[in-house]
């Protein structure tokens, strides 16, 4: 019987990854034309009705933009304390869209906006060491020991080791701008491990995420990906998950 496997229906919603679709297909949450589905390998037909958490969906066309966030705008849909987020300046036509790994209220830089939920999955998750680019700023020269010690990796939280590749810019007795590559994904990583040796980020900027740089943009600016670039990422990603 042919079809389009349950899972692969799901994600192509942009409600989230494969993986994330098995887990919500095996607690139960997931009914085709009323009835509940608990078989990873279910096929869907054209005329199925698909319901997660007894709401319909539909599969949606993958979108990909890459997006200059802005200092003042939280990385997220909706906040409690009421703060501004991404969502305030974006157009509202791009709503639908998740950001993928976020980047803190005070940093600015590149940010990819999508729907396709295993992209973000990819892009995301530990076992891939993607790299992402920033120019950093703290507010004094940094040592030379500093810089070998959060190499080599430092204890940002309690058996949290975080470790970076830093390449200094430029260095006098009030500041020292890096160009910083991260490989995990750890919350505040960068100002967490400044912070760990008495420095203060003054400025953080993304630049680059996987073979998405930042170029062309001004801040506030959201531009689609081109179809070569989609592809260059893919690539990429194929080849540093295998």
């Amino acid at each position: 019987m042919s079809g389009v496997r349950l899972n692969k229906y799901i994600a192509s919603s942009g409600l989230c990854s494969r993986r994330k679709a098995d887990e919500l297909i095996e607690q139960g949450v997931v009914a085709v034309n009323g009835k509940v589905v608990k078989e990873l390998g279910y096929l869907v037909q054209t005329k199925d009705k698909v319901f997660v958490n007894k709401k319909l969906i539909h599969p949606a066309k993958h979108l990909y933009y890459k997006f200059y966030k802005p200092a003042g705008y939280i990385t997220t849909c909706e906040d409690e304390k009421g703060r501004k987020t991404i969502y305030d300046i974006l157009p509202e036509s791009l709503n639908n869209l998740k950001p993928v790994g976020r980047l803190d209220k005070d940093s600015t830089g590149l940010l990819i906006l999508t729907n396709d939920g295993d992209l973000i999955n990819e892009l995301t998750h530990p076992s891939v060491k993607v790299p992402k680019i920033y120019i950093v700023t703290v507010n004094s020269a940094v040592h030379r020991k500093d810089l070998e010690q959060m190499a080599n990796g430092v204890e940002i939280e309690p058996n949290k080791v975080a470790y970076a590749d830093i390449q200094v810019l430029e260095i006098d007795n009030k500041h020292t701008e890096m160009q910083i590559t991260l490989y995990q994904g750890m919350n505040r990583q960068i100002r967490k491990m400044f912070e760990y040796f008495g420095y203060e980020v003054k400025v953080l900027k993304r630049v680059q995420h996987a073979t998405i740089r930042l170029d062309g943009l001004k801040r506030g600016d959201v531009k689609p990906l081109k179809p070569a670039q989609i592809k260059e990422l893919k690539n990429f990603l194929n080849r540093i998950s295998k």
